[in-house]
């Protein structure tokens, strides 16, 4: 088990575990936890749930837009980004850490958001995996707590010993969040692979426009999902 696990705390290029500002924002999170790995991984996760804003209208094609420490300094990415921000967290503190990826269908997204989609699914939703006393845990740090409050959802909280996932109603009883595809788990973030996935969700083109305008702005940000109108 042990060599299985050791690529589980590895760094990468893009879960890049072993830059100082990931290990310095790490041990910043857990100074005052207690000495066990639950305990450790609880407070990655409230580091990185609320501390990065969840935003959907980020650079997503290439690997550098997802590396852990671009995350932490940019302070905003989608559920993949800061899923492998907690991943990267997890490793330098000597927890076992690895990413979980499945397709939702968002029942309570912005009306802007799910017109520039096209669709109500998330493809590729990404969380984080620890192995905490001896098995697998899910963390899903992708809201924070402000954007939650926004869309009437209460924020999801993580103990380290159950999975944390979206809940499928929100706090008014409506549907909100549906697995509907699961895509395994990785020990990095598959990056040509989840572009691939969005082609064939969102379609070629549309996927093609995104990049274009990236490309034509240098990665600015022309929308906040924060200030849009939440579907009710």
């Amino acid at each position: 088990m042990a060599a299985v696990h050791e690529k589980y705390l590895a760094p990468t290029s893009i879960i890049d575990a072993d830059s100082k500002i990931i290990i310095d924002y790490a041990m910043s999170a857990i100074e005052d936890a207690e000495d066990h790995p639950i305990s450790k991984a609880v407070r990655l996760y409230y580091a990185v749930r609320d501390a990065i804003w969840y935003d959907p209208y980020i650079p997503f094609y290439r690997p550098e837009h997802y590396r852990s420490s671009h995350v932490l300094k940019n302070g905003r990415a989608f559920c993949i980004g800061k899923a492998g921000l907690l991943c990267a967290m997890g490793r330098a503190c000597g927890i076992p850490a690895r990413l979980g990826f499945a397709d939702v269908r968002n029942h309570l997204a912005t009306r802007q958001l799910l017109d520039y989609l096209g669709s109500d699914v998330f493809a590729f939703h990404g969380f984080t995996e620890f192995y905490l006393d001896g098995r697998w845990v899910k963390a899903t740090p992708a809201f924070n707590r402000e954007l939650c409050r926004k869309a009437r959802v209460t924020p999801l909280e993580f103990n380290g010993r159950e999975d944390s996932i979206f809940q499928p109603y929100n706090e008014e009883k409506k549907l909100f969040m549906e697995y509907v595809n699961d895509h395994g788990t990785f020990a990095d973030i598959p990056v040509d692979r989840i572009v691939d996935s969005w082609k064939a969700v969102y379609g070629a083109e549309r996927v093609r426009q995104w990049i274009a305008s990236f490309e034509k702005s240098a990665g600015k940000r022309k929308r906040k999902l924060e200030d849009e109108d939440w579907v009710k």
